[in-house]
């Protein structure tokens, strides 16, 4: 039996603070959609510090199951210790996780500003560069819900492994079909990652046209 293991990493929005330090074209709008792109960044800061940790949660749980297949049935006392252990990681990913989504849900909460200030954007290829940033980060969104959702479900099957685990009498069967459960759910959490990887590159840019179509005189803060 195996796990299967995909590699999640997730881009954000946070690369590094973009100063606007002077603007070419007076254009009030554009100003005011820099200002509120740069709020998410600031929202999404939160989920950026959250990924690292992730990972290593994550490759610390696929030690411990490695352990438990290498052990066998008959070393169950030293399966139900690394099974307890591997329970207490799972909580510590969902915690994570959490921070995670109440991080892009400010983010969110933050671009919404975005879709009026859009509107007030006169000049035309201005504006077809607003409209489509616009898109992008409002499919980046709904990408990160459905990936949330797949990775609670991922968590869960986890945990329900484990408490297989840590029961004696649980069958070959029983264990050979969670796992496939286990599998076939962290394919598509690495779909999604994937999606949600591709959306972020495109929005991030997409914004970057946008400064430039604006006029906007910026410098990176490194």
């Amino acid at each position: 039996m195996s796990i299967f293991s995909f590699k999640r990493i997730i881009f954000s929005v946070f690369a590094g603070m973009i100063l606007l330090s002077g603007c070419i074209n007076k254009e009030p709008a554009a100003e005011k959609m820099y200002q509120v792109l740069e709020d998410v960044v600031e929202a999404e800061r939160e989920f950026e510090e959250q990924q690292k940790p992730l990972v290593s949660l994550e490759k610390q749980e696929k030690d411990i199951y490695n352990q438990i297949m290498a052990l066998g049935m008959k070393q169950h006392d030293e399966i139900v210790k690394l099974s307890d252990e591997a329970l207490s990681i799972i909580e510590k990913r969902r915690e994570l996780l959490q921070k995670e989504i109440e991080s892009i849900n400010a983010s969110k909460t933050e671009f919404k500003k975005a879709k009026e200030i859009k509107n007030e954007i006169t000049i035309s290829a201005q504006k077809k560069k607003a409209e489509e940033l616009f898109m992008i980060m409002t499919d980046r969104y709904k990408v990160h819900s459905q990936l949330s959702k797949e990775y609670l479900m991922a968590l869960d099957s986890d945990k329900d492994l484990y408490i297989m685990l840590k029961n004696e009498s649980v069958s070959y069967d029983k264990l050979e079909e969670q796992v496939t459960k286990l599998n076939n759910t962290y394919q598509k959490v690495f779909e999604k990652n994937e999606e949600f990887n591709d959306y972020t590159a495109q929005y991030n840019e997409k914004k970057l046209e946008f400064y430039k179509e604006a006029g906007l005189n910026l410098k990176n803060d490194e």
